[in-house]
């Protein structure tokens, strides 16, 4: 876009509004049902809270988390060995972010690629006012970004530069060869060391069964919050009809009847349950927001619910 001429809040994203966000900070202030002590950290109760760095192995004893048994060690020594950890005094956050086609999509509000990257501006900014430090990964059709966990606001700021300069936002949208959604899971796992927090906000369109162990394994050892990003269109499909719809660099007509409404809605369906069944089995944490509702309260309400 040419020099001088604003951007529509809607469909782009503006670096000074997302560091302007930092100011909406207070009102995330999440509390949880049972603080720690100071000297534990703010992260309270069924957030695991800080990070914990390998310490040693040593054998197992009665109490001990059968989670982190090391098997190696136990099958060389024939005798149950286990993994011990030491907390760390900063938590790595990593915050992963959806910029595929699907994202580029809204019939209110604002694109669900701006509502995430919004969304994600609060949480980097208040990861940093406790003391976090803020990593990322942008995943789009075409390529990830990964970025490296940095203390202070000069990570925040890497973090949000770094979601604007995203060739999502600049290059057309590919129909070919797009990476698959488990690509990304493969690569939160290589990534994500224990007790990391893993904030990932995505339509979590092509969320398949190789993801979904992925996302298994990785709450294993972190905590995973996933954000569902979503238009109302999605749940609600309207009637038979013509509708014009905007994806943030061209129109074009979407035609609805029957046959599509009802698959849309079983496909929207079946992701929801197998999020849900992600949320009551394997402990992981599920938000949503709607292109169209308040970010900081949506965001604040249910966060204070974890």
């Amino acid at each position: 876009m040419s020099q001088g001429v604003p951007l529509n809040p809607a469909t782009q994203l503006d670096f000074n509004q997302l560091i302007a966000l930092q100011k909406q900070i207070a009102g995330l202030a999440v509390r949880r049902k049972h603080i720690r002590s100071a000297m534990s950290g703010a992260h309270l109760s069924r957030l695991r809270g800080r990070g914990m760095e390998f310490d040693e192995v040593r054998i197992y004893q009665p109490g001990d988390d059968v989670g982190c048994i090391d098997w190696k060690v136990t099958a060389r020594k024939g005798s149950t060995h286990v993994k011990m950890y030491r907390e760390e005094r900063e938590r790595p956050v990593l915050i992963c972010l959806d910029y595929r086609k699907s994202m580029f999509f809204a019939t209110r509000g604002a694109l669900k690629s701006v509502v995430a990257s919004q969304a994600a501006a609060l949480l980097a900014w208040h990861s940093i006012s406790h003391g976090d430090r803020l990593g990322g990964l942008l995943f789009s059709d075409t390529d990830h970004a990964e970025i490296k966990p940095t203390r202070g606001r000069k990570g925040v700021l890497h973090f949000l530069h770094r979601c604007c300069q995203s060739t999502a936002w600049q290059q057309p949208h590919q129909h070919h060869d797009n990476i698959p959604f488990h690509e990304t899971t493969k690569r939160l796992r290589k990534v994500c060391k224990p007790g990391t927090l893993i904030y990932m906000l995505s339509d979590f369109r092509g969320l398949n069964d190789a993801a979904i162990a992925d996302l298994t394994q990785l709450a294993r050892h972190n905590d995973v919050v996933l954000i569902s990003i979503y238009d109302t269109l999605e749940r609600q499909f309207p009637q038979a009809g013509i509708y014009p719809v905007f994806d943030g660099k061209s129109y074009f007509n979407v035609f609805s009847n029957q046959k599509l409404q009802q698959h849309m809605l079983q496909q929207n369906q079946q992701q929801l349950t197998k999020i849900e069944t992600l949320k009551s089995h394997h402990g992981i944490h599920h938000l949503e927001v709607a292109t169209h509702e308040n970010i900081n309260q949506c965001i604040r309400e249910q966060l204070w619910a974890i």
